[in-house]
């Protein structure tokens, strides 16, 4: 393959109210939307959305917050400037190729030599989906089985019928939100831990915030967990110092009478704190830390036992990959988001549509909060090319995969015009 053109547009949609989360928040989602044009003359597009908080807090608070989102799309604005003087067979591989240089590129914009790759990677989302739709269509694939690498396609193998919705429920979510999903039938609620202020704070504000869901949650029950009650995903985004203080947090949690709902606990530790897990008595699994299919093994051999996958946060790419490389370690890969727009949430579906079950559910399970974190989600919908397409919501908590959802690989391979448009046509 060769790209001989590249353009780039930025949507900027705003929340409905800050997304907190590592003691932070911000206000808006920025979208980039990348074309390209290969040697054939045949012209694809990829969109993905930035996330400067939760690719590295430190270059979120050093900037603004426009300006972290200037950054990251300056790293984009590399990438496409790098691919076009490439020959590659596919995107695994141009990825590899462009990594070391836009990397090296984005410490040197950021004036930090120890940027997480991860702040580099969320910025090449929209450039490796462009890629993968142009690979797509130089091989007339229409369906997202055959888009996966042969030698991954056996970790694929799956096809769920139902897939738990886990929403984000931030600092600030009002109980009268957390009310209206439970009365919806959601079942497993992500709950943002590791708040503002110091440790003993956070720990306090954390342990009063998981009773304070608890307490509501426990009038509700669900066939869709193995023991019937509403389970509990606590996203930390590694704000706990060390095991002692996670600890504490599942102290309370068993003394109020709810850890063993807790079926994952995320990020608890910073990347650079090395903590053996294997005595927890709950699944501990990494996610904005893995930046390489070595941290997989690395995290496996800490006693981590599940690995997040994000391939709106970390390419598609990437993520057959980290999904291959945690099976092989007998870990378990989901799927989790990055506040996504519905088209990227139908990327991410495909990956979590076809992985195992989650242990702990009789379904499998993926991250999406759109509906909580978008004032204008509705209009966002109507927006996709099949704005009628019954796997776009839930019923009952889970996103209900049909046939056709299947055959129509939940319609990212049709044009996102919302989005296309916004381009200047070709001089």
């Amino acid at each position: 393959m060769r790209i001989v053109s590249t353009d780039l547009e930025i949507q900027r949609e705003p929340f409905a109210r800050p997304f907190g989360f590592k003691g932070s928040a911000f206000h808006e989602k920025w979208n980039c939307l990348v074309r390209v044009e290969d040697a054939e003359g045949k012209v694809s597009f990829g969109l993905g959305g930035l996330a400067v908080l939760w690719s590295d807090a430190d270059v979120f608070s050093a900037h603004t917050e426009v300006g972290g989102n200037i950054l990251q799309t300056a790293i984009l604005e590399h990438a496409l400037q790098r691919i076009k003087t490439l020959d590659f067979e596919t995107p695994i591989e141009a990825l590899d190729l462009i990594l070391p240089d836009v990397h090296a590129y984005a410490q040197s914009i950021t004036q930090k030599v120890d940027l997480r790759l991860t702040f580099t990677l969320i910025a090449l989302v929209a450039l490796d989906n462009a890629l993968w739709m142009a690979y797509a269509r130089q091989r007339n694939v229409n369906h997202f089985d055959p888009l996966i690498p042969p030698r991954f396609r056996p970790h694929f193998a799956n096809k769920q019928q139902h897939l738990a919705l886990a929403p984000a429920i931030g600092y600030n979510l009002p109980d009268s939100e957390l009310r209206q999903m439970l009365e919806a039938g959601i079942y497993v609620l992500k709950i943002k831990i590791g708040q503002a202020g110091t440790e003993t704070e956070m720990i306090e504000k954390d342990c009063q915030r998981l009773a304070d869901v608890d307490r509501i949650s426990r009038e509700y029950r669900t066939n869709m967990t193995d023991n019937g009650r509403i389970a509990y995903y606590l996203d930390a985004n590694s704000r706990y110092p060390n095991r002692q203080s996670l600890m504490r947090l599942l102290d309370q949690a068993d003394h109020i009478g709810c850890l063993d709902q807790i079926i994952v606990v995320e990020e608890p530790f910073d990347e650079e704190v090395v903590v053996e897990i294997r005595d927890f008595p709950i699944c501990l699994a990494a996610d904005e830390s893995v930046h390489t299919i070595a941290d997989v093994t690395k995290y496996g051999n800490q006693g981590y036992r599940a690995i997040a996958i994000k391939p709106a946060g970390k390419t598609l790419s990437l993520a057959f990959q980290m999904v291959d490389a945690t099976i092989q370690k007998g870990m378990i890969p989901f799927v989790a988001d990055n506040a996504c727009v519905p088209t990227l949430v139908e990327w991410n579906k495909n990956i979590a549509a076809r992985l195992p079950v989650f242990p702990g559910l009789k379904t499998g399970m993926m991250e999406s909060n759109g509906p909580q974190n978008y004032a204008t989600w509705s209009r966002m919908v109507s927006e996709y090319p099949i704005p009628n397409a019954p796997w776009l919501t839930t019923k009952r908590g889970s996103f209900q995969l049909n046939s056709s959802y299947y055959q129509q690989s939940g319609g990212i391979f049709r044009l996102p015009e919302t989005y296309t448009r916004l381009f200047r046509s070709p001089d």
